[in-house]
């Protein structure tokens, strides 16, 4: 209980204290407000803006992940020679650093000598401007952040498929059915449990996004890709409006912590099978 509470706790309670205040990071003195910095967060359009994109951010990572990550594990849910190794390339990119993964995308997504309008030019397509364009830069930072988690969910789907009884296919073979039928009513709701898992964790994963914003496009062009998180970064640190930016991070980690309460209540309904 002592680092429980020295390292977590008491911070997490001095941080709302400190979202009462005015401090700005820099001077000793500071006033106490009360709510006038949640009054403010709630009554701007620039704060909803930044929800809005959050949002879009979220749905953008979170269902080509799972999804993504159940094919990848149909395809390599196998012994055959060499699925290991598929396996393994296809998971790497998740222990790698997201620093170095977005500077690699960063020389990828260069609009003239990059090799992601090399592609589309080679197939007569017009190069797009990625991370320095408004339209383009948020599904920029979508792909690099969905890349790096393809690996992580397929590792969660190929424990749940291979914990699914072979005699629930067996069964629905001798009932004829077929091989969609078996992937929709066998298949689909035995792993049901790890797709509510991956979809509330790569939910909080993708609000706490940083790096590859920082490193694509510093939540620009424009503020096109400025998700919650980067919003309370450069609202403590280039503003140095440290009482908006707890603010900001105490509306974060409510969000967060309400994603965990649905995790734990909706969990409650399905079977885990061992």
């Amino acid at each position: 209980m002592i680092p429980l509470t020295l390292f977590w706790i008491y911070p997490m309670i001095y941080s709302f204290y400190l979202s009462l205040t005015d401090w700005d990071y820099m001077s000793l003195d500071y006033n106490f407000i009360g709510l006038e910095n949640y009054i403010d967060l709630f009554t701007s359009s620039a704060f909803f803006s930044v929800l809005i994109k959050t949002l879009y951010f979220c749905i953008g990572v979170v269902f080509p992940s799972v999804l993504g990550g159940l094919l990848l594990a149909l395809l390599l849910n196998s012994n055959e020679k060499g699925m290991g190794l598929y396996r393994t390339f296809i998971f790497s990119p998740w222990i790698t650093p997201m620093v170095a993964v977005a500077i690699v995308w960063s020389w990828i997504f260069e609009p003239r000598m990059g090799f992601a309008n090399f592609l589309l030019e080679s197939v007569n397509l017009p190069g797009l401007g990625w991370t320095s364009s408004t339209d383009w830069a948020m599904p920029a930072v979508i792909i690099v952040t969905v890349w790096k988690g393809l690996g992580w969910s397929m590792i969660f789907y190929l424990n749940a498929l291979r914990r699914v009884p072979a005699n629930l296919y067996e069964a629905a073979s001798l009932d004829g059915a077929t091989g969609l039928k078996k992937f929709l009513y066998v298949t689909i709701p035995l792993v049901s449990p790890t797709s509510l898992f991956l979809i509330i964790i790569t939910t909080i994963d993708s609000l706490q996004a940083y790096d590859q914003i920082q490193i694509l496009t510093q939540g620009g062009p424009a503020g096109s890709t400025r998700t919650i998180l980067y919003m309370y970064y450069q609202t403590a640190f280039e503003e140095f409006n440290v009482g908006k930016a707890t603010a900001v991070a105490t509306v974060l980690l409510i969000i967060t912590g309400l994603l965990s309460l649905m995790q734990f209540i909706l969990s409650k309904r399905w079977v885990h099978y061992d």
